[in-house]
């Protein structure tokens, strides 16, 4: 249990499993543009990327600058935070597990493919990005860290309206941060479908 006035313990185990967590991400996603390229798929939108690169970087520094030289604590809400982030975790590999092959941390459009119905992509249209929004608040929440959970959480939402209208864009044809779309095939996403293009991380 992460208490009150002992957290160093427990950031020190969260950071773990972060850090194990985007190494295998990144190891699996590596894993699945080798067999997207070998499809035909391209990627698009990539500008945005290292936004996105800098945002989960900086989490971890945030939080252990908070914790250790402001020295914030828990407050009595961490069960419920943390519940929230445990919940992120779900929805976020049901949707990884969803996708399958066509999971990445970049944008990849498959020719001719349709878009992923099955999983939490039956209900919503994108789950992954609603899963990292929850998370990266309620991660900082459980140690106490609030300004950590307001700056990430604000700098995140810019990267993702970036990132959907990046990959909107890509499905569309035309990418949403002006760069021309190669060719990708002629399928396009029905409205309000989920989509099938990768997920930002």
């Amino acid at each position: 249990m992460i208490g009150v006035s002992t957290p160093v313990w427990g950031l020190g185990l969260f950071l773990g499993v972060l850090a194990v967590q985007r190494m295998g991400e990144l190891i699996h996603s590596a894993r699945n543009v080798r067999r997207l390229e070998a499809r035909g798929a391209r990627e698009y939108g990539s500008a945005h990327f290292p936004l996105l690169v800098v945002i989960h970087v900086l989490l971890p520094v945030c939080l252990v600058t908070e914790v250790f030289a402001l020295g914030v604590r828990p407050g009595a809400l961490w069960p419920l935070w943390l519940g929230f982030w445990v919940a992120a975790q779900a929805l976020r590999y049901s949707a990884v597990r969803a996708l399958g092959e066509r999971w990445t941390v970049g944008i990849w459009v498959l020719p001719g493919a349709q878009p992923v119905r099955r999983g939490p992509y039956r209900l919503l249209r994108h789950p992954n990005y609603l899963a990292v929004v929850i998370e990266l608040l309620a991660a900082p929440l459980v140690f106490g860290a609030w300004r950590t959970a307001v700056v990430i959480s604000s700098t995140n939402l810019l990267g993702l309206w970036i990132r959907v209208r990046a990959e909107e864009g890509a499905l569309r044809g035309t990418t949403a941060e002006g760069e021309p779309a190669r060719s990708f095939g002629r399928a396009r996403p029905t409205p309000g479908a989920p989509r099938d293009g990768a997920q930002a991380q």
